[in-house]
């Protein structure tokens, strides 16, 4: 499936005031009672995003259209109990939650028991991570924190990804009011003079967030995404408009013109933009954008106007629908694909994840969110209420991470009889493995074995102080190492530190590793060319090599192993190997590794379709040419050794998600760490022939 961020949708909160010009006193007067539009205006958001979502695998700008509809109508009310001076805390809080969290905890107590019963193990762990995240509104920085782990980028998308936006309406939710009271405070209750300091603090919130989230865009837009302060300027666009709607004086004509430019402009959005890898930069101003124009143009009372539709009853009933809808869609069509094994929907596909989602939204609506909102329930009653569904949702998950664990803790020697892994193809032995003995690691720890540096010193390099080098320990401290080797490059190279490990413990070698996610030993950036970050560290690590002047580097000799590419060996690698060459350094370069589809997942695949089942694997004449690129590649020095474990990776036709009972890949491309380890005793045969070490 197509990676895609959900959008979020607000929650419907009964009548809404309307603060808006119209063309008389007593037309003004009945719109400031009710604005049936904006529930229209939410209705129209979730199609999208749910069309989006289901459809064309993409997110729509709804996100940041919600996000102004929350500041619109929070700092309006705000505005007007500060001005009477009745603005309190705990019986607005109340409300909140019991609009708010019913549905919500709903959602991810069925998400938690559905999730154990229907997600493969490989995805436990990451799910449970979030559904934790999700239960304390805090999702959207579980997200944060995994856009810059790089082990974590990968991760497949979860039922609960989708709480990151209400996670951030939350957050908004409890500061706001705070920030609202604080101006207040210092202005007084005098209207004007209390709007005229909100009308200061908000545009400078406004001004501030915008730059941030340009400047964070440009530089690291998955963070941005998820970050909570590149998103304040969109609430306090819509407090800004809240403030000043009341003085705009517009023709009719005008505004059905601005009606109708924002709905088409709100449309378009999605189909236009790659929304998830552009926002929440100055992009998301065409979104914000055209809900502010839906919003000034109001109820304009034409037949032609773009309101008497957004205002229609069953575009209203879809509005109140919408928050429910929102948190049901998303898991529908994650559970539908992992338990159809697809990765993309149909038209028929589709529509029943949307019939099941609305179905679920109706029930959801009539029985759990109206009767606890519009119930004779004290605000007492109403976090009593609240603790109570936290407390099944942790509870549920409490449980299935028990779960998770005892089936984590089902651990085997890997290297023993049952479990060769890679030694039952060094051995030629691969058909003698007992097919019925247990894989490792177990499904649910697959995600996370991946060699992380247990017990390594780690401390800043000198000439890239933001970036760390380890060093493994040596056997005995009081004995200088008999050889010193830096690993060097992106996780790829990484991966290798699981094998060499063991063989340095051993040999009394010192094992140094200098990594940076996605940037492979090199002179220029080769994952992305644009990334200039990456050349500075590569040719920091140049320096940090010559200083530290090891017995060999052990780096990449190809990238691109993967259907639809070719394997090759770039420029920018022998050019670095040149430069150590210069530096009397031997390089080993090892070939690299075979590489899935991002939207596969080899673990999963084996838990769906069986042990032993060829198409989770892959023909290895689509990932491997009959000649390694390094071979024929030009100007290669003298000092570059090359490993080549492609025949511990795949036989003559295949290369397989497990080999020796043991699972070969813990992702769509890194190899797992269990399986690294059995392929030690063959890393070290290979370093002693090639090295004479």
């Amino acid at each position: 499936m197509t990676a895609m961020r959900p959008d979020p949708v607000e929650p419907t909160s009964g009548p809404v005031p309307h603060v808006a010009s119209t063309a008389s006193t007593a037309d003004t007067e009945r719109a400031r009672r009710f604005r049936p539009e904006l529930q229209g205006l939410r209705a129209l958001a979730v199609v999208l995003v749910v069309a989006y979502h289901v459809w064309f695998g993409r997110v729509s700008g709804g996100v940041d259209v919600f996000f102004v509809i929350s500041g619109f109508l929070i700092t309006g009310q705000l505005f007007r109990s500060a001005a009477r001076g009745k603005l309190r805390f705990r019986p607005m809080w109340a409300r909140q939650a019991a609009r708010l969290l019913p549905a919500a905890f709903t959602v991810l107590l069925a998400c938690a028991v559905a999730g154990a019963l229907l997600l493969p193990e490989a995805r436990w762990q990451q799910t449970l991570h979030e559904l934790f995240a999700s239960a304390v509104f805090l999702e959207n920085w579980q997200l944060a924190a995994d856009s810059v782990d790089y082990a974590a980028q990968h991760n497949t998308q979860s039922v609960v990804q989708h709480f990151w936006s209400l996670s951030i309406q939350v957050q908004f939710y409890i500061v706001w009011p705070l920030l609202i009271a604080l101006v207040a405070l210092v202005a007084g209750q005098a209207r004007e003079r209390l709007r005229a300091h909100l009308l200061l603090t908000l545009s400078g919130l406004f001004a501030a967030s915008l730059t941030f989230s340009v400047a964070l865009t440009i530089t690291n837009q998955p963070l941005a995404y998820f970050h909570s302060l590149t998103r304040v300027w969109e609430f306090a666009l819509g407090g800004l408009l809240a403030l000043t709607i009341d003085a705009i004086a517009l023709p009719r004509r005008w505004r059905i013109a601005l009606g109708w430019i924002g709905v088409v402009g709100l449309v378009a959005c999605g189909a236009l933009l790659r929304v998830d890898a552009v926002f929440p930069g100055v992009a998301a101003l065409w979104p914000t954008g055209a809900a502010c124009l839906v919003l000034i143009a109001g109820m304009t009372g034409s037949r032609i106007g773009a309101d008497r539709i957004l205002a229609s009853r069953p575009v209203k009933y879809l509005g109140d629908l919408s928050y429910a809808l929102y948190l049901w869609h998303w898991p529908v069509l994650i559970f539908f694909l992992v338990v159809r094994n697809q990765e993309t929907v149909g038209v028929r596909g589709g529509l029943a994840i949307i019939a099941v989602s609305v179905a679920l939204a109706v029930l959801t609506h009539h029985v759990v969110e109206e009767p606890i909102r519009r119930g004779p329930l004290t605000d007492r009653a109403r976090w009593r209420g609240a603790a109570a569904g936290l407390a099944l949702v942790l509870l549920a998950g409490g449980v299935w991470q028990f779960e998770a664990a005892q089936r984590a803790n089902e651990t085997a020697t890997v290297g023993d009889s049952r479990h060769p892994g890679a030694m039952a193809v060094h051995a030629g032995a691969i058909d003698d493995v007992d097919p019925s003995v247990e894989l490792i690691p177990p499904m649910v720890s697959a995600p996370d074995d991946f060699y992380r540096f247990p017990g390594w010193a780690c401390a800043p390099m000198t000439h890239y102080p933001t970036s760390e080098a380890c060093t493994m320990p040596l056997p005995d401290p009081a004995v200088p190492p008999a050889k010193r080797i830096v690993v060097v490059g992106d996780s790829h190279s990484q991966q290798y530190s699981a094998a060499l490990a063991p063989v340095a413990q051993r040999n009394n070698w010192e094992l140094v590793d200098m990594l940076k996610g996605a940037c492979p030993f090199s002179t220029a950036s080769e994952v992305d060319p644009a990334n200039q970050d990456c050349v500075n560290w590569n040719a920091a690590v140049v320096d940090e090599i010559a200083d530290l002047h090891p017995d060999a580097v052990f780096t990449l000799a190809s990238r691109d192993v993967r259907a639809g590419l070719t394997e090759v060996t770039p420029p920018g690698f022998v050019a670095a190997w040149q430069r150590m060459n210069e530096l009397g350094i031997p390089v080993i370069a090892v070939r690299d590794n075979p590489r899935f589809d991002p939207s596969f997942s080899p673990p999963d695949c084996l838990q769906q379709r069986g042990r032993g089942a060829p198409e989770c694997g892959q023909p290895r004449a689509d990932v491997y040419g009959p000649i390694p690129p390094y071979q024929v590649a030009p100007d290669v020095p003298p000092n570059v050794t090359f490993l080549d474990f492609s025949d511990h990776l795949c036989n003559a036709a295949l290369c397989p998600a497990e080999i020796g009972n043991v699972l070969v890949y813990m992702d769509f491309n890194h190899v797992s760490a269990t399986y690294m380890t059995s392929l030690a005793p063959v890393v070290e045969e290979r370093l002693h022939q090639t090295l004479g070490w």
